[in-house]
């Protein structure tokens, strides 16, 4: 088995895989797009991803397909959040690709300091 991870068909594709799993590879979303839609946001995660309630978190610089997974979880209704169900049930799937990708663009600066 060590023998065939050496290789380095196997070896490229490990670290490709690996990339795939780190969130390199989620780009569907239109940054643009996702700017257009982004005002139905702002209201609690501001239009910069950066929240000015203590209740909704920093979006700014999320991994964008940790926020399409949270915005399917809230439209499924896996995740509750009155407002969030609200909002998420009307996003299409292209939306909430769109806007993972805008707020994911924003930079990675305040992620850290995100509320929980």
């Amino acid at each position: 088995m060590r023998d065939l991870i050496t290789t380095t068909p196997v070896r490229s594709l490990l670290v490709a895989l690996l990339a795939i799993v780190a969130g390199g590879a989620h780009a569907a979303g239109n940054v643009a797009a996702g700017r257009a839609k982004a005002p139905m946001c702002a209201a609690c995660h501001g239009l910069d991803g950066r929240s000015q309630m203590p209740e909704a978190p920093n979006l700014a610089g999320q991994v964008e397909g940790y926020l399409v997974a949270q915005l399917s979880s809230f439209k499924s209704g896996e995740r509750h959040n009155e407002q969030m169900a609200i909002i998420a049930k009307a996003l299409s799937p292209q939306d909430i690709e769109d806007v993972s990708a805008y707020y994911a663009s924003l930079g990675s600066s305040n992620a850290a300091s995100a509320h929980p």
